[in-house]
């Protein structure tokens, strides 16, 4: 039984374990397809930039902070009006935005 249980592991000489060890290395540096990857980021790079979470979730928080100052403020008829409105778009925005890659 000692021989069925060497033949279902094949032994691996110490220069191959160094060649796994120096691909897998060079893999997670440059992974599969990652210079196709900068190539096109050549020319998305700016469209990836411009739907990243961070700022949009700020502007979709500011308007909720807005439409609630709004809301709130005795003065105007008009602000207190629309402040659903922007309200309700903030919030639709944030849920949206929260879906953007980080």
């Amino acid at each position: 039984m000692t021989g069925s249980a060497d033949k279902a592991r094949p032994a691996v000489a110490g220069g191959d374990l160094q060649n796994a060890r120096d691909r897998i290395a060079a893999q997670r540096t440059h992974p599969p397809g990652h210079a196709a990857r900068l190539a096109a980021g050549a020319t998305g790079a700016g469209r990836r930039r411009l739907l990243r979470r961070g700022p949009w979730e700020l502007l979709a928080t500011v308007l909720i902070g807005l439409g609630v100052v709004m809301l709130m403020q005795p003065f105007a008829m008009t602000l207190f009006t629309y402040s659903f409105i922007t309200i309700l778009t903030g919030t639709v925005m944030f849920i949206i935005v929260s879906h953007f890659p980080e």
